[in-house]
């Protein structure tokens, strides 16, 4: 039976127009006039994108199950409208062979509501230092190669992951970190920081790094991409390689856009890394997203314990929540406020990611993949915590305020989350 989805604004081609939607057996068929036998849905000038993607979400199982699983996690990311997520390797075991990652795989398999494509290491351990991971076994059955969590610290070491990155047509997928120049840091070094004796971070310990990687990258072909990027410094990196011809890439986050290092509280959920940075940084990364140099927009969804967040600024583990915030926030404090169009947005969270990591779809056209969300963009809510699917609960944007959110997330044609708001339509 097809599904045939009335009276909807689509993206398609780089626009929305109005029109249907057809669904039957998992993919995108000519809508055409409805016939007798199809289920119709009228979705009442509700949005349809092509399924968001997060290349970058820590699912925390196998290892850390009282943080986060399979299950909550891709719940979390269905209710968020992802229909695909990126999942980190500091697991444990750590996906630094086959045999490592098929526990994984196998958890997938059984759990996941969406479509998750892990990572393998880049070294053995996800140490970020010692020696390489297994990385010719795990390249089929993995989107990239990452330490996230770490940065390589030999140049060496990553020279050698990239030339043979490059030769398995993969890419490094880089947390930038220099380790002798964090000095014991846990927030950015700068305003905060000083004003409250805390330790701080500086920028420096990002961008070295990445100056150092995209210099390898041209030197081996590697297809580089940075992560989280927190930095002016590393923005104008990822720009001048760019303008170089070189294949290089890089994500932000909600957090990095939206927030400043002046806004802190003595609060873990205020606490990740890289850290939030100053308004400069800020600033520079709205730029980036302007004007193209920052391709993606990624969560960096790192659940912990409600006790690992509770220790305040100085004591609490790094890492904060996202997958069911992020597009809201975002459409409420850069679309609705004229920073960017909701048609930018779009490629940020669906069509660049899907491009660069060679994930297919994303048009919503004949022949694609049944993946897409609908959105009701007039829908005014506030961030809550309590109401997350994800078993992380900190995030520094509860109880803002927004517009727009997820009412139905659709994998291969399949309904993985669907809230009130459908019901009423139907």
């Amino acid at each position: 039976m097809r599904t045939v989805y009335t009276e909807a604004r689509i993206y398609r081609g780089g626009r929305f127009d109005e029109g249907s939607l057809a669904v039957e057996q998992g993919r995108i068929v000519p809508a055409g006039t409805p016939r007798a036998d199809d289920r119709v849905v009228s979705l009442r000038g509700l949005w349809v994108v092509p399924g968001l993607v997060d290349v970058h979400v820590h699912l925390r199982e196998p290892g850390f199950p009282q943080k986060e699983t399979i299950a909550t996690g891709t719940a979390a990311a269905a209710r968020g409208g992802y229909t695909a997520v990126c999942s980190m390797p500091n697991l444990n075991p750590a996906p630094d062979s086959l045999e490592a990652l098929h526990v994984q795989t196998d958890l997938i398999r059984r759990d996941a509501v969406v479509r998750v494509l892990p990572y393998g290491c880049i070294t053995k351990g996800q140490r970020g230092c010692g020696t390489l991971a297994d990385l010719e076994a795990l390249a089929p059955e993995v989107v990239g190669f990452s330490d996230d969590g770490r940065g390589v610290q030999s140049a060496e070491l990553m020279e050698e992951a990239m030339h043979r990155a490059a030769a398995l047509h993969k890419p490094i997928v880089a947390h930038c970190e220099v380790d002798e120049l964090l000095h014991g840091g846990y927030i950015h070094d700068g305003v905060y920081c000083r004003e409250h004796g805390h330790r701080g971070i500086s920028s420096e310990s990002e961008w070295r790094q990445v100056e150092r990687d995209i210099e390898l990258a041209a030197r081996t072909g590697c297809r580089y991409h940075v992560c989280h990027v927190s930095t002016r410094e590393s923005v104008e990196l990822v720009r001048q390689a760019r303008a170089r011809g070189l294949r290089v890439s890089c994500e932000t986050a909600p957090h990095y856009l939206l927030l400043c290092d002046e806004e802190l509280r003595e609060e873990g959920r205020f606490k990740m890394n890289p850290p939030i940075r100053s308004r400069e940084d800020r600033a520079a990364l709205i730029s980036g997203i302007q004007d193209g140099t920052i391709e993606v927009i990624a969560t960096d969804h790192a659940p912990h314990t409600a006790e690992e967040k509770l220790r305040g600024l100085a004591r609490s583990a790094m890492g904060i929540v996202g997958l069911e915030c992020a597009f809201p926030l975002l459409y409420e404090y850069l679309v609705r406020r004229g920073v960017i169009t909701l048609e930018r947005l779009v490629e940020l969270m669906s069509v660049n990611p899907r491009q660069l990591f060679g994930l297919g779809g994303g048009r919503l056209e004949e022949g694609d993949a049944a993946d897409f969300t609908v959105l009701d963009l007039d829908a005014a809510w506030k961030i809550e915590p309590a109401a997350f699917r994800s078993k992380g609960r900190a995030t520094p944007f509860a109880a803002w305020p927004v517009h727009g959110r997820a009412v139905l997330t659709v994998v291969d044609g399949r309904p993985v989350y669907e809230d009130e708001t459908m019901k009423t339509i139907r």
